[in-house]
């Protein structure tokens, strides 16, 4: 598991042992971010399901302002923070340890890409999407990306959010959906 591009490009990620965390392949990850190239620079990240932190790295590598990680298991939390030493990247970053669903319905900040890939068997990956959507936490003109078994279709979510584009990869899919802006702040700018 390596960082494909960006300032920390080249460098190995350390990878938790067991089968309880499955990382992103090289492949599906070259994918997601070769369709999010242009939208990542500058741009505030959360990487809800963080795992090694591989997704929230690569974000960061390639210019995100900034990444919030979050993973309940002490393991991945202090290997995450392992993996920022070995990219440089700790200054842009937050790693917190507990609860995506809890951390969701706490959360007073907005985000503008939102990075998904729960463990498949868990049944989280459907919540988090409706908390993201009910909780209000996607920015306008945000992105959410959420990786899923390709079979899987992945619920429609309310407006200002749709799903924009489904990319499968062998057995795995993306789903990113997109954030309309606000109407208010449209409006006013013409």
């Amino acid at each position: 598991m390596r960082v494909i591009t960006g300032s920390a490009r080249g460098r190995r990620l350390k990878e938790l042992e067991g089968m309880e965390t499955r990382p992103t392949t090289d492949r599906v990850k070259e994918g997601l971010f070769s369709a999010l190239q242009f939208e990542i620079e500058g741009r505030r990240v959360l990487d809800l399901f963080a795992g090694t932190g591989q997704l929230g790295i690569e974000a960061l590598s390639r210019g995100a302002a900034g990444c919030v990680f979050v993973d309940r298991r002490a393991d991945a939390v202090k290997l995450i923070r392992e993996n920022l030493k070995i990219t440089g990247l700790t200054d842009r970053a937050r790693v917190v340890s507990g609860d995506s669903m809890e951390y969701l319905s706490a959360l007073r900040e907005k985000f503008d890409l939102i990075l998904l890939d729960p463990p498949y068997a868990a049944g989280l990956l459907e919540p988090a999407l409706v908390n993201i959507a009910r909780f209000d936490i996607l920015a306008p003109h945000g992105i959410i990306a959420a990786e899923a078994p390709a079979e899987k279709t992945l619920p429609t979510l309310a407006e200002p959010c749709r799903v924009s584009r489904i990319y499968r990869y062998g057995k795995i899919g993306v789903t990113i959906y997109r954030r309309a802006g606000d109407k208010k702040n449209e409006e006013s700018a013409t």
